[in-house]
């Protein structure tokens, strides 16, 4: 595009501005080449004229389009420049509140002054596995994304936070930490993870401080390297630190404070431990006071404290240490307010003997007072010859104080970091780190010194580094492409790394200078001056002589050189470092005798560990006056920093750049000349200019296909390549071959091109959307306008057909009353008319003469006078008329002459003209011709006239004649006496009608009144009848509320009973879980003892062994466990560690293990007697109470019962485990003591198996005796029953257990004491069999509880005895501090004497518990022997008993063969197997048996053979076969899904055998209630002798643990392709367009990869899960279960990505969204699946969708979305809200305004806090009994399972 076309009217471009850096501008005429200005319109509607430079012609930038403001990458903007970076930050920080943006391989995080709810463990985890790209940009993206490069690509890696104080940066290196920690646990039990965690809090204490800028300013770099081991898991860490600032000890700044540390001791200095430190606040300090305020608003210093010393504690730094280093900051305390006085003469000061801080600082350190008084004020001058003493003035002291003050704690942080690492070391081989550099940004202050210079020296070598790694980079992925590319001018800040370190440089320099004898800063900036004043990065300011400027890459700063050399050199005297190494203390002496090679002033060293100082030789010609440095800090500083980017350039860098938004801390406050300031220094823009430069859009040809394929032709898409397609659509759109290039895999763009096409590709939605509204609207006006026509004709018909009806009953009823009226009239009319026509007619002729006599004679007399009239004024007119005629005339005349002299002038002028007179002649002719028709038109009408005139008046005459003759004759025939007559009638009609009036009234008043009291009655009828509606409407109302609040009352009675039945469900079946992960770590251990036979010596748990010991729920442990384990770790100790060949780190994690399980037993026996006690009172008050509070007693008896049963498992699983360790330490001492024969090792095994299977016995033997109590109880409880009501019993689906009616009878009379009613039962127990054993259960109960009570109050009782020897190890432990400390005040011979007398007393108590440690091994080898020869006697008993067993066996075989041809036909359905073919018959038809072998046969066809196995040991009646072929077979599964844990085939195949054979157990145990269904053959095949109750509730845990492990399994599965299935996919083709991406693309985005999935592969996949659980026989309500749990994943893990994505937060993925769920359904009704309330579920990921696309405007909308998202939290909406990112220039984006308006309408909700959901939760599943209506004599045995050895009966 050409320059004018991109600068046209409406374009909007950015200008500067001195305020906000850059506004936004919007062009009001289009630009023309050769313009020297821009009319421009403001945001504010302001005009303004942008001048443009003639001779540059700079242009302003271009704004990006709307659609790409927000992007989560930077290098995604089409415009890529200052202004465009600014803005797009600032929308996502100030519009989304999203601190995070991706710019390029660059996180730019911005500091938002607040905590945020987007670092927890379900967000860690929802980013881990998951690629960069795929979400949103977040710290834990670049760590992931660093862990999974280092396991991909087996590289080290490194993760460079940067930023000036106060951005965040040590945030979010520990947050970056805190992800490893979590991601990559150690392997071991030594839990290095949380040993790193745990060094933050002791680096911030001792490392970080208040500024002006940052309440927690990180004041020195560091580098943490974290390793990890071939699997990946932290086994160590190692840190660096760089530059600790040494001068904040002794001085700060207004409003600024020292190390946190010295805070933190004060704050504590009330403890009694720290009585001795004499420490008081911190205002009473000189070296914390300098600031003025000592406090931090929200932090607790005193907190903050115990934080740094549990840290230290877990570091392994023991107590006395850390009283040493108190000690030692204490004194730097002290050390500041030592007052010293300066003497007369100004040359000397002194020291008062009595300063009561000069005292504590020598206490605190040991060194004697009198030396550090006098070398405090004195120096040592050496020269070749003598040594001279000289004093010092009193700034000399001052500043040598000071030196010491910074050289002390300089150490102690270099120390302490030194011990922070050999913590933290491992001795195992470390593969590869990611190493967290935490490092200073670049800083320029008002005056700016040698830190300031050291810092930015560290920022151009990183910037360097950086600047290459991107171009690196950008090389890379060019040549990946194979497209060509020429070399990008990238800044490269060599020249001003050399003006620093390259020789002569500044730090060269700097270092002569300090070699100089009497070397000044003012000497060292004059030979910078000379040096380097031809250097283009150096320069010289104008008014100052002592102050230099290098022009760094971020910015000109000028330091002022006053200090530079003393900084540099950071002289500390070597007698006052002598006095500190003759300390009594051992640490204090330690910190400066370490290195012999080292110097008395320090630095940070590479490694953590500080310099130390030179010990002085013994011979004077080699003693130089003021010990310095051998290296100097520059020199220090410059070699670490070449060794940290060594480091840096062999691993792969992950960059972060902290952003400080302003100066104020203000939440979310963006202040742009500070962002701008931040984003040039810390390489940002560099990284955006280096991308602009080449090709900085890149877009895959499947995306830009499916972005631009508007823009395609029609007979371009028939083509199948996508490729040549965007190749022809490009070179047709883009003329200049230059903005764009073909690579490999993907399209590249020139900066601008994308802008172009999203213009294009908009006007071709604009001019497409203009002519579909304008269609759809005009069928629209159609359709309305059809429905309007058709709706009126419909009204109009029947409008008019009623209105034609009502006219013609209208009509019809009015032309009947005319007709009556007309006849009624006519005949009143006639006679009327007769009577007055007769009396007008006389009248009239009376009348009528009168007048006519009276007007002749009137008309007679006017014509006289007329006459007379006529002539006068006849006369008069014509004397008028003559007068005025005269006088006219003459008046005329003379006008006329005047006129017609004018008229004649001008008529001669016009004559001359022949127009004129042709125009004239026209004229007058047509005159004439119109005159002469005139004249024959009035001529014609006049005599038309004159005709009617005459006939007028001949008819007139005629008429008067008639008129005349007719009056005559009337007279004639008229009498006198006709007036009379004619008044009598009318005196007579109107007698009659004053008489009709009179009648008429009173009927009216009559009528009147009797419809008045008809209305009053009425009314009262009304009011009456609306009384009795409100009352019945009132009583209405009331039942309604009383059955609503009943029902409400029992609808919420009843939930909170299913409610707490499925909590109680889910916890059992936790429990169940745990049990089921104790019994696999028993087995681990045991292989684990296999493996130490094998090999002799200690080998490493594996990394699961701690996690599963941590993580049990219900331990349960005695004192006597304790013991065991404590005496193996004495016996340990007392062997020596070099000899046991142990991980003492194993131990030592063990017995503090112990102590906690003992704790969480001791709660959980207080919660166990609290809930008997309730179940105590309930039963009580049974009697009185309804059956669900009845089934609530039996449910919790029977759960606690089963607790009870898991502890106990948990106790022996405990005991073995203390049994191995003991056996594993007897191991290692009789290695060490004698190699012998491994011969006792194996005794040792063989009598742990031994004493299994006495403890399986002993269990056996419980369970009988339970049984037993049980049956016993049941009968006392029968024979106190008086009056047993038999009828009942068939009610109890679950009362009959045993074969004998006499004890189901006593049985059934147990329980009707507690219940009459029986449905509830089923229902609480899904196994139904709580019914019977419910009050035999509440006995065991009872006596179960008391022996927890007693085992309790024994506990109690040792607890109180191992307190007090707490308390005496602590009082003994102080009394050997008190020894010590007094030891340390005697003298040096009295010292050694006594330290004798203790080293002889200490082996003597070692020898007499060594003594000990021999009688209890003898104790314990004489207790093996005794069991030993127990267990050999029980052998010899079960030889002999099997012996005698294989003979009876012999006897029945012989039996059974003369008995078989009678049976062959009849077969009984029971299977016979000998004892020796059980592990056969285990392998045949567990072990080895694949599901699809047994294709085509009947479901669970194992389960079956089973349940014939054990019905014929019933039958023989042989409780031992029964057992063993049970426990063989759960173990056998067992082993079978531990092999195929990923096999869900294999898992459904033994849920569904399990299931049935627990259905079978229940259906043929006897009971009534699991009867109800059988066929009587079916009844035959019951068991009649054996209850197993027991097995069942085995089986039934079994069967939960295999549920578990198939929706594991299923999950697995499913898990990586929700993502893709559900959000990318474009299951609706062409609705969503792909958003023009950046550096980090979309993973997923492509279609040919191999982790893009569509729906319906996740249908397929879930056919596929659905079809095995069908033909395996799975029961359907289990399949319903399934099913709801997995689209409960669906919906968690969907919801969670789209609530960490921003790209698909858009309508269009909100339809997709709505069409994906709708097919979910449709298939879920498809397979019967619907009633599963899998729907329910997903109700959340709905509710999403449909926020997505409903309108985000108006308050009516903020309402429609509150009412509508009822299953979102408040912070799930407004998260989505904030992402929500329109994909066309047609959407728009949600407002601020309406977000603040959606939380405050929500603020009523008590939503949980948590995010994201919980994609890990499992409902408690539930197994209905499902009978099966085989018969087993039915069931055929196929071949193919080798079962020939089984014998049907």
């Amino acid at each position: 595009m050409s320059v004018s076309e991109l600068y046209g009217q409406c374009t909007r471009v950015w200008i500067p501005d001195p305020d906000e850096v850059w506004r936004s501008a919007e062009l009001t005429k289009d630009y023309k080449e050769g313009d020297t200005s821009l009319q421009l319109r403001l945001e504010d509607e302001t005009i303004r004229e942008y001048p443009i430079d003639v001779q540059s012609n700079q242009l302003p930038f271009l704004r990006n389009p709307d659609i790409l403001v927000g992007e989560n990458d930077l290098t995604a903007l089409s415009y890529l420049h200052e202004p465009a970076v600014l803005h797009n930050l600032k929308v996502r920080f100030l519009e989304s509140n999203h601190i995070y943006t991706y710019c390029g391989i660059v996180l730019v995080a911005i500091n938002p002054y607040e905590q945020l709810p987007i670092y927890g463990q379900d967000v860690i985890y929802a980013y881990s596995g998951q690629n960069m790209g795929d979400m949103d940009p977040h710290i834990f993206a670049v760590a992931e994304e660093a862990y999974k490069q280092m396991a991909r690509d087996e590289k080290n890696q490194s993760i460079i936070v940067s930023g000036e104080s106060g951005a965040g940066k040590t945030v979010s290196a520990k947050y970056a930490m805190r992800y490893f920690a979590t991601v990559g646990g150690s392997a071991s039990d030594t839990n290095i993870e949380e040993k790193v965690l745990a060094s933050s809090p002791i680096m911030e204490a001792i490392g970080n401080a208040k500024t002006t800028r940052n309440d927690n300013s990180s004041r020195f770099g560091k580098y943490i390297q974290i390793g990890f081991d071939k699997r990946y898991h932290i086994i160590g860490a190692n840190m660096r630190t760089y530059l600790l600032e040494k001068s904040r000890v002794v001085f700060q700044a207004d409003d600024e404070r020292n190390y946190h540390i010295f805070y933190q001791l004060c704050a504590a200095a009330s403890l009694p431990e720290f009585k001795e430190l004499a420490l008081t606040c911190a205002e009473d300090f000189f070296y914390t006071s300098q600031g003025r305020d000592t406090c931090i608003e929200g932090v607790d210093d005193a907190e903050d404290f115990e934080k740094t010393r549990q840290a230290f504690t877990l570091l392994g730094v023991r107590e006395s240490h850390q009283i040493s280093i108190f000690k030692i900051i204490a004194s730097i305390l002290h050390l500041g307010n030592v007052e010293i006085q300066a003497e007369r003469d100004g040359d000397s000061c002194s020291i008062s003997p009595q300063d009561e801080h000069l005292n504590s600082f020598c206490r605190l350190l040991g060194v004697e007072h009198s030396q550090m008084e006098h070398w405090l004020c004195h120096r040592k001058l050496v020269t070749t010859s003598e040594t001279y003493v000289k004093t010092m003035s009193l700034q000399q002291v001052v500043n040598a104080r000071n030196a010491l003050a910074k050289h002390i704690y300089a150490q102690l942080f270099g120390w302490i970091v030194e011990h922070i690492n050999k913590a933290l070391h491992t001795p195992l081989k470390q593969h590869s780190f990611i190493g967290v550099l935490d490092i200073y940004g670049f800083e320029t202050f008002e005056v700016n010194s040698f830190e300031q210079f050291c810092i930015n020296y560290a920022n151009e070598k990183l910037q360097q580094q950086f600047n290459s790694h991107v171009f690196k980079l950008e090389q890379e992925e060019y040549m990946k492409e194979q497209i060509p590319w020429t070399l990008i001018d990238f800044y490269d800040n060599q020249p001003c790394i050399d003006l620093i370190e390259a020789k002569l440089g500044i730090l060269d320099l700097l270092d002569e200078e300090c070699k100089v004898p009497k070397g000044t800063d003012q000497n060292w900036a004059q030979k910078l001056y000379d040096r380097h004043s031809g250097s283009q990065h150096f320069q010289k300011p104008r008014m100052s002589n002592t102050a230099f400027i290098v022009v760094h890459f971020a910015d000109k700063v000028e330091y002022l050189s006053d200090g530079f050399l003393e900084k540099n050199r950071d002289t500390v005297y070597e007698e006052q470092i002598n006095i500190l190494k003759a300390s009594k203390f051992p640490l204090v002496a330690d910190l400066f005798h370490d290195d012999k090679d080292s110097v008395p002033a320090t630095t940070a060293s590479g490694k953590g560990s500080s310099s130390k100082i030179n010990i002085r030789s013994a011979r004077p010609p080699l003693k130089v006056s003021n010990k310095e440095h051998k290296k100097t800090v520059g020199h220090q500083f410059r070699t670490s920093l070449h060794l940290l980017m060594e480091t840096l350039n062999a691993t792969t860098p992950h960059y972060v750049r902290c952003i400080k938004p302003n100066d104020e801390k203000l939440p979310f406050h963006f202040d742009p000349k500070r962002a701008v300031q931040q984003l040039r220094a810390c390489g940002v823009l560099e990284t955006i200019r280096i991308s602009a430069a080449g090709y900085p859009s890149r877009w895959a040809y499947h995306d830009f296909f499916n972005r631009y394929r508007v823009l395609v032709k029609k007979r371009e898409l028939a083509n199948t390549d996508k490729k040549a397609i965007c190749r022809s659509v490009l070179e047709s759109l883009i003329k200049d071959p230059d903005k764009f290039q073909f690579g490999r895999t993907k399209i590249f763009f020139r900066a601008g091109q994308v802008a172009y096409l999203e213009k294009l590709r908009a006007d071709k939605f604009r001019a497409a959307t203009i002519m579909i509204q304008k269609t759809v609207r005009g069928w629209l006006q159609k359709v309305k306008y059809r429905r309007l026509k058709a709706t009126t004709l419909t009204l109009q018909r029947y409008c008019r057909g009623l209105l034609a009806r009502r006219l013609a009953e209208h009509l019809r009823r009015t032309r009947a009353a005319i007709m009556l009226q007309k006849q009624y009239r006519m005949r009143r009319a006639r006679l009327a008319y007769q009577r007055v026509h007769r009396a007008t007619v006389t009248i009239q002729a009376f009348t009528r003469g009168m007048f006519v006599r009276r007007i002749y004679q009137q008309v007679l007399m006017e014509h006289k006078a007329t006459i007379l009239q006529k002539h006068v004024r006849g006369w008069v007119a014509r004397r008028r008329f003559q007068r005025l005629r005269g006088a006219a005339i003459v008046i005329q005349c003379a006008f006329r002459m005047l006129k017609a002299k004018q008229e004649l002038k001008a008529l001669k002028i016009e004559a001359r003209s022949a127009e004129h007179l042709k125009r004239l002649n026209v004229g007058m002719e047509n005159k004439v011709v119109q005159l002469q028709r005139k004249i024959d038109d009035q001529n014609k009408e006049f005599k038309t006239l004159s005709e009617q005139l005459s006939a007028v008046t001949s008819t007139h005459t005629m008429e008067v004649e008639k008129l005349k003759k007719e009056l005559a004759r009337y007279q004639q025939s008229q009498g006198e006496d006709g007036s009379l007559r004619l008044q009598e009638e009318v005196e007579s009609l109107r007698a009659e009608l004053q008489r009709a009036h009179s009648e008429r009234k009173i009927l009216e008043d009559a009528h009147t009144k009797e419809k008045d009291e008809l209305r009053k009655r009425v009314a009262d009828l009304e009011e009456e009848n609306a009384l009795l509606k409100d009352e019945k409407e009132q009583l209405n109302n009331q039942i309604l509320c009383q059955a609503k609040d009943e029902s409400a009352q029992n609808s919420a009675k009843e939930n909170l009973m299913k409610r707490e039945l499925e909590e109680e469900r889910s916890r059992y079946q936790n429990l169940v879980k745990e049990y089921s992960r104790l019994e696999q770590r028993y087995d681990n251990l045991r292989d684990e003892m296999t493996i130490i036979k094998q090999t002799p010596g200690h080998r490493r748990n594996p990394s699961n062994q701690s996690s599963l010991e941590s993580d049990s729920n219900y331990p349960s442990i005695s004192t006597s466990e304790v013991g065991d384990t404590e005496d193996a770790l004495q016996q340990v100790e007392d062997i020596g560690l070099e000899k046991a060949a142990m991980d003492m780190t194993v131990f030592l994690k063990l017995q503090k293990r112990v102590r906690e399980l003992e704790q969480e037993r001791k709660k959980l026996q207080a919660q166990l007697e609290k809930r008997e006690q309730q179940d105590s009172r309930k039963v009580q008050v049974e009697q009185a109470k309804n059956d669900l509070d009845l089934d609530q007693d039996a449910d919790l008896a029977y759960n606690s019962l089963k607790r009870q049963e898991l502890e106990s498992e948990n106790k022996k699983l405990k005991n073995d485990l203390n049994e191995l360790r003991k056996a594993v330490a007897d191991q290692a001492t009789q290695n060490n003591s004698s190699h012998s024969s491994p011969d006792s090792y194996s005794l040792l095994l063989n009598q742990l198996k031994l004493a299994n299977e006495e403890l399986e016995v002993r269990k056996e033997e419980v369970l009988i005796l339970r049984t037993q109590i049980v049956s016993a109880d049941q009968r006392r409880l029968a024979g106190k029953s008086t009056e047993p009501n038999i009828n009942a019993r068939t009610s109890w689906p679950n009362s009959e257990k045993h074969v004998d009616q006499e004890d189901a009878i006593e049985a059934y009379h147990g329980v009707c004491q507690t219940n009459s009613k029986t449905e509830d039962w089923g229902y609480l127990n899904e196994d139904g069999e709580l019914g019977l054993a419910y009050q035999g259960l509440k006995q065991v109960a009872r006596l179960l509880e008391a022996q927890l009570q007693a085992q309790s109050r024994k506990h109690e009782e040792e607890v109180e005895g191992l307190r007090a020897q707490v308390e005496a190890l602590k009082e003994e432990l102080d009394k050997q501090q008190q020894t010590f400390c007094q030891t340390l005040l005697l003298s040096p011979e009295a010292q050694v004497e006594f330290g004798v007398q203790q080293e002889i007393s200490r082996l003597t108590n070692e020898n007499l518990d060594l003594k000990e440690l021999v009688e209890k091994l003898e104790k314990n080898e004489r207790k093996l022997k005794k069991q030993l020869k127990i267990y050999m006697k029980k052998v010899q008993d079960l030889e002999a008993a099997q012996a005698l067993a294989q003979s009876e066996r012999r006897r029945h075989e012989l039996n059974r063969q003369v008995t078989v041809q009678r049976k062959e036909k009849d077969f009984q359905g029971m299977l016979e197997y000998h004892k020796e073919d059980e592990a056969l018959l285990i392998r045949n038809l567990v072990t080895d048996l694949k599901p699809q072998a047994l294709a085509g046969t009947v479901p669970c066809l194992p389960a079956y053979i089973l349940y014939m196995c054990i019905r014929h040991a019933d039958y023989v009646n042989d409780d031992l076969k029964v057992h063993s072929l049970l426990t063989s077979t759960i173990n056998g599964i067992k082993k079978v899904l531990k092999k195929h844990n990923d096999d869900f085939e294999m898992t459904s195949f033994w849920l569904s055998n399990t299931c049935r054979l627990l259905h079978c157990l229940k259906q043929y145990s006897g009971d009534e209630g699991f009867m109800t269904q059988n066929t009587a053959k079916q009844n035959e095949h019951c068991l009649k002798n054996f209850d197993l109750t027991e097995y069942r509730q085995v089986l039934s845990d079994l069967s939960i643990q295999i549920y578990q492990q198939l929706i594991k399994i299923a999950e697995g599965v499913l898990q990586p392709m929700i993502v893709s299935a559900m959000l990318e996919n474009e299951s609706i083709q062409g609705l969503s367009g792909v958003k023009p991406t950046g550096y980090r693309k979309r993973s997923s985005s492509m279609v040919d990869g191999d982790n893009s999935y569509c729906l319906e592969a996740v249908i397929r996949q879930m056919n596929s899960f659905h079809t095995v659980m069908c033909d395996q026989g799975l029961d359907p309500e289990i399949i319903l279960q399934v099913f709801k749990q997995l689209f409960y994943m669906i919906n968690a893990v969907t919801l969670n990505n789209l609530l960490l994505r921003k790209d698909v937060c858009s309508w269009s993925t909100g339809m997709q969204l709505r069409y994906n769920i709708s097919q979910l359904e449709e298939w879920l009704r498809g397979r019967n699946l619907h009633q599963s309330g899998a729907v329910q579920t997903m109700e959340p990921l709905i509710q999403a969708a449909q926020l997505l696309q409903l309108k985000k405007k108006t308050p009516e909308d903020a309402e429609a979305i509150c009412s509508l998202c009822t299953s979102l939290s408040t912070q799930q909406i407004v998260k989505i809200l904030n992402l929500y990112t329109p994909l066309n220039e047609f959407e728009e984006r949600v407002t601020v305004a309406f977000i603040r308006t959606i939380q405050a309408q929500l603020q009523e909700r008590n939503d949980p806090q948590q995010l994201l959901l919980d994609f890990k939760h499992m409902f408690p599943v539930l197994f209905p009994f499902n009978p099966s209506s085989l018969t087993m004599d039915s069931i055929h045995i196929p071949a193919y399972l080798n079962l020939e050895f089984l014998n049907e009966v």
